[in-house]
């Protein structure tokens, strides 16, 4: 079992703790917020006619839990002694999940700004990877778990048709900035939030780079309200986090009174008081678009 108290990071640091695993010769981290345990491999039952990634189903501690693997997810060769493997159990988009990896080495705290931006060569809407971290004189590559579950289940992330269920929607011209490092899923908010009526979306990679265009923005104005009507920010971003970023935005005068809505697949009851920490207005769960678009018709009233 994970230690409680070596997650509970204070909130809005840009610091993170990931485990760091292994896949073949290949280096790859997890952020210890999803993590739940790691185990020594069980029995794992296997299911007809399941995707490619899914090994089967395991039993722990009476839940029934998706094993997943990582090495066919990632493309890469399987372990050679899989007695030798080991499980993570990770828990986020509201589900638990069993990731199957080959070694698990050692927990590393460090800063959101040493996750570098992965090159535009290998990032595009199909990567897998969020960032990488130099860590040791070695590479770290920061995985995108919820695109693999994504790509498993695409029933699962964020759809149009859940917001054409709130009915005919007025055209806004508010504008609300979005910081989502994911390319897959800016192309999903921009679907399903134009679909809800939002015109004016400002997208960027990262919390540095939403908080450098707000600050920008704000200038000498007492405050950014009339500019900009509303922030969304993911969680987990190279560079700059949305705690972080949150956390900026409330402590700035010109930009304090400004909404912040959480939208990552880590608003847990667990870590819900690291959003409160840092001032967000609401803190939402992946994918539940529906109630995205709710909270943003509440607060830019």
């Amino acid at each position: 079992m994970m230690n409680e108290s070596s997650i509970l990071l204070e909130s809005g640091t840009n610091e993170l703790e990931i485990v760091e695993f292994g896949i073949g010769h290949n280096k790859f981290a997890i952020n210890v917020m999803k993590v739940k345990e790691i185990l020594n491999p069980v029995q794992v039952v296997a299911i007809p006619n399941a995707h490619p990634y899914v090994e089967g189903i395991m039993e722990l501690r009476g839940e029934v839990l998706p094993v997943i693997n990582v090495a066919a997810a990632l493309g890469l060769q399987e372990s050679e002694n899989h007695q030798l493997d080991k499980f993570i159990v990770a828990e986020f988009n509201q589900l638990k999940t069993v990731f199957h990896v080959h070694t698990v080495s050692q927990i590393h705290r460090i800063s959101w700004a040493q996750i570098e931006k992965p090159s535009g060569m290998y990032q595009g809407q199909e990567s897998q990877i969020i960032g990488v971290i130099k860590l040791g004189g070695e590479m770290v590559l920061f995985l995108d778990f919820e695109k693999i579950l994504l790509e498993i289940n695409p029933e699962s992330g964020i759809k149009v048709s859940d917001v054409k269920k709130l009915g005919p929607r007025e055209r806004s011209l508010k504008r609300i900035v979005i910081a989502e490092d994911s390319a897959m899923l800016r192309k999903m908010l921009y679907e399903t939030l134009s679909e809800a009526g939002f015109q004016n979306l400002e997208f960027f990679e990262n919390g540095q780079d939403a908080i450098s265009y707000l600050e920008h923005l704000a200038g000498d104005q007492e405050e950014l309200i009339g500019t900009v009507h509303l922030v969304i920010t993911d969680i987990e971003m190279p560079q700059m986090d949305g705690h972080h970023l949150t956390k900026r935005i409330k402590e700035n005068p010109a930009l304090s009174k400004l909404p912040v809505i959480i939208f990552s697949s880590l608003i847990t009851n667990e870590l819900r008081h690291k959003g409160s920490g840092v001032g967000a207005d609401a803190q939402i769960s992946k994918p539940e678009i529906s109630e995205l678009v709710l909270k943003i018709d509440e607060l830019i009233l």
